[in-house]
């Protein structure tokens, strides 16, 4: 067994597909920012609220008000710098370090594909992405014709594990035989040309989209390993994708997760890539032609350095992704309605849910109350998020008091009413109204004061 993973850690290949993924992400994510920056949502969703909602352990995390553009500035350039390959490490470890720093700005913008970003660039910080068809290797004057088999095959790994956990995430009764929640979703779709009044109304359509995408997400991975069966799942992958960006607006993700797929094809294909590049960029041709003159050397295999201290990251690193999305089953009750556990586990679209919360402040020696109006504080879209997500309630009920108790008030107590509906069900309450929240302190224990869910989601 020991003698079979280091023939396989010891096993090279051309690092053409690795240098198309450096580029095509690099260029994917610098496009992402320019497009995020043109929208205006950093001044919509990091500076004009004037609370920001923060991730357990993260509260130090912030925006920095007008120097929050400064932060995607450097998210961008380093996102531009990864795709031509220059200063690779140091870019690659800055864009990790500045896309994870605006995900933690504020919880009420978390998406899986903001998560799957910056574990992917994580990941590829402990890969040579960039040993050719770089400014650094023409720099350096020497260039790398392979690199060992395992730094394409994690980012397979990785891939997969997001397709396949989201696979199991469906495979759920509200999922599968309640078609929910598409069977709310796609109805709304009916000014869709051709399909818009026929198919998204039908009740059988539901119930296809709803097995097809269990399946698409558990099969895909494996369609796409094997050699006979990678061109047509990587059609069902461009179908899947684009058909899902038409109905639903995830941004960037679709287009983000056909692009990665190519690392699956052979390294020719990839190489094919690289030479439509040089081809169709005239400078690019006359660099390699300057290139050419003053011999940058090619190497056979590159050197992986440190090995002892990068095995074991990279085997912790997977072994984290492994686990921690079953996380929940350290918790009771229902992971939809309490959510505990719910986030960072590729569960992508599983439910509508919806809420209705209001905050009492009361002075617990007088009795004297009153209730407080959430659009004074919140946004919309802050206070829709806030309205159904205990960890949401909890921490405005404490910045409320503390609000409060600046300007003057004692003996504060916070009660929260709240009303949750989850996949078309009738709302029910989902907050202990008698429990003051301000006197509850957030961490991984479970969350008592949670209502219990009047009904069952058999699943994973």
């Amino acid at each position: 067994m020991n003698f079979k993973i280091k023939t396989y850690l010891a096993k090279q290949t051309s690092a053409a597909p690795l240098v198309v993924f450096r580029m095509l992400f690099g260029i994917m994510m610098f496009y992402s920012i320019v497009r995020f920056w043109a929208h205006g949502w950093i001044d919509k969703l990091y500076i004009q609220p004037d609370f920001h909602f923060s991730f357990y352990g993260f509260h130090w995390v912030k925006p920095l008000g007008t120097y929050t553009y400064l932060v995607f500035v450097v998210c961008g350039l380093a996102a531009l710098f990864v795709a031509i390959g220059y200063k690779y490490r140091i870019a690659i470890i800055t864009f990790f370090l500045s896309f994870a720093y605006i995900e933690l700005m504020d919880k009420t913008t978390y998406l899986n594909h903001y998560y799957f970003i910056s574990v992917l660039s994580f990941l590829m910080i402990f890969l040579p992405a960039n040993v050719s068809f770089s400014v650094e290797s023409y720099l350096k004057k020497v260039s790398y014709a392979k690199v060992p088999n395992w730094t394409i095959d994690s980012i397979k790994l990785l891939l997969g594990l997001v397709y396949f956990y989201a696979g199991l995430a469906k495979i759920n009764s509200d999922w599968l035989f309640k078609a929910m929640p598409l069977k709310i979703w796609l109805p709304s779709k009916y000014d869709l040309p051709i399909i818009g009044e026929t198919l998204m109304q039908q009740e059988w359509f539901h119930y296809a989209m709803s097995w097809s995408g269990m399946f698409y997400d558990l099969l895909i991975p494996f369609l796409l390993l094997y050699k006979r069966t990678r061109l047509f799942a990587f059609i069902i992958v461009i179908f899947f994708h684009v058909f899902t960006r038409v109905l639903f607006p995830i941004g960037m993700f679709p287009f983000i997760m056909i692009v990665s797929t190519l690392i699956f094809f052979e390294a020719n294909f990839h190489q094919k890539i690289i030479n439509f590049v040089i081809g169709n960029l005239k400078f690019l041709r006359q660099k390699i032609a300057i290139s050419n003159a003053i011999q940058i050397k090619v190497e056979d295999q590159y050197p992986i350095r440190n090995k002892r201290i990068l095995m074991p990251v990279l085997m912790v690193f997977f072994a984290i992704q492994m686990v921690f999305p079953f996380r929940y089953f350290a918790y009771p009750g229902e992971l939809f309605w309490t959510e505990e556990g719910f986030r960072f586990s590729w569960r992508v679209m599983l439910m509508e849910k919806m809420g209705y919360t209001t905050f009492t402040i009361k002075n617990a020696e007088t009795g004297a109350m009153f209730v407080v109006d959430n659009s004074d504080f919140l946004t919309e879209f802050q206070e829709k998020q806030m309205s159904f997500q205990p960890d949401f309630i909890l921490e405005y009920a404490h910045y409320l008091g503390d609000h409060f108790a600046e300007q003057g008030h004692e003996n504060i107590q916070v009660f929260a009413e709240s009303y949750v509906a989850i996949n078309g069900r009738l709302s029910q309450p989902y907050i202990n109204s008698n429990v003051d929240l301000y006197k509850e302190n957030d961490s991984f224990k479970h969350k008592t004061w949670i209502l219990p869910f009047n009904d069952v989601i058999k699943g994973l």
